[in-house]
């Protein structure tokens, strides 16, 4: 970019083009180590392949909002955030069992082809994929340390990553503690917040920020805004999850009620459904074998009792919340225009 006007697909170009650069050549050194390594370097590949790559446009402009100028040193470390939300991914598939991602195999469905014939091949292919999350979370740092920023910029802003992966990994934990519970808004939402939200603009934000020199206000209007914004991303993640259409998401989705997730859509629905409905809802959710038609049946219910719209409803607020606390921030006019512009496309998507 040569100007300062936000233009989201020459940003994506950018990081696209470092990010899949280094995983290319961190690919190939690993596979280099034997020959048999191949399909799981073919792996980290995928797993960059595709993205909006939010992350590292809340990252980058974290830092263009303190008022530096455009980096490709800056660029090349926002990317290492991609490299976070690849690893989280994968994880998250795994722990999931998502079947599909971006219309393709997920990484553990994937890998089963270079185990076939082989004694217990599933869990095999879940343990591979388990170590290539592991290992694009440890190439995250390692873009980062190696951006060429300045080794004092990097070390104002290495302390956050502790408390990224605090907040990513319990998360997760939540998530998994919760799935089967008694769905509840409350507590979905705290799974929405840390599992999600803090990663997607947050601590982007803060890291950018941090790299950047940024002073204490700007960091508290940075989470002021990042946090709802990241709850209205996942939010409506929730809702394209069940009622977007799979060619666009290129998710399954039935993933969600297959699996019982604490999603705030799920615990809108059962807040105000009767006896009838929730008996209804607890034959279906968590089956694994659950077809077309109860999927529809449990939209039916969802939508009889307007639990979409109140999520919408939750997304909106929370959309006015974040360009509120953005108004109120001293920073250049050029960086609110572009983070007004990320929080639309954060919060209303198709895929």
């Amino acid at each position: 970019m040569t100007s300062d006007r936000w233009e989201p697909a020459v940003f994506k170009a950018r990081v696209d083009e470092v990010l899949h650069r280094f995983v290319a050549q961190e690919a190939e050194q690993f596979a280099a180590i034997d020959p048999v390594l191949g399909p799981v370097a073919e792996q980290l590949e995928a797993a960059v392949t595709d993205g909006k790559r939010l992350r590292a446009a809340f990252c980058y402009w974290g830092w263009r909002a303190v008022g530096q100028p455009d980096s490709d040193a800056l660029v090349r470390a926002a990317a290492s955030m991609e490299l976070v939300h690849a690893a989280a991914i994968v994880h998250d598939d795994l722990i999931d069992d998502s079947p599909l991602r971006h219309g393709r195999p997920t990484a553990h469905i994937a890998l089963r082809g270079a185990l076939r014939r082989r004694p217990r091949a599933v869990a095999a292919a879940r343990s591979l994929a388990m170590l290539v999350g592991d290992l694009l979370m440890g190439l995250a740092g390692q873009m980062f340390a190696t951006s060429g920023l300045p080794a004092a910029y990097l070390v104002r802003a290495r302390p956050l990553w502790s408390v990224l992966a605090r907040e990513l990994i319990a998360g997760e934990c939540l998530e998994i503690l919760r799935t089967g519970a008694e769905p509840d808004t409350t507590a979905s939402l705290k799974v929405i917040r840390y599992k999600t939200a803090k990663y997607t603009v947050e601590q982007p934000l803060l890291i950018g920020g941090a790299l950047a020199g940024a002073g204490g206000r700007l960091r508290e209007g940075y989470s002021a805004y990042g946090l709802p914004l990241g709850e209205a991303f996942q939010l409506r993640d929730d809702v394209l999850g069940l009622f977007g259409s799979p060619e666009r998401t290129g998710k399954a989705n039935a993933d969600d009620v297959r699996g019982h997730r604490p999603t705030a859509l799920l615990a809108e629905t059962w807040s105000v459904a009767g006896d009838d409905d929730r008996a209804m809802l607890r034959t279906l959710l968590g089956r694994r074998d659950l077809d077309g038609e109860g999927l529809d049946a449990v939209r039916e219910v969802m939508r009889r009792l307007k639990a979409p719209e109140r999520v919408e409803d939750m997304i909106t607020a929370r959309v006015e919340e974040a360009l509120g606390a953005l108004h109120e921030l001293d920073v250049p006019a050029h960086a609110a225009a572009a983070l007004t512009a990320l929080a639309q496309s954060a919060a209303v998507r198709l895929s």
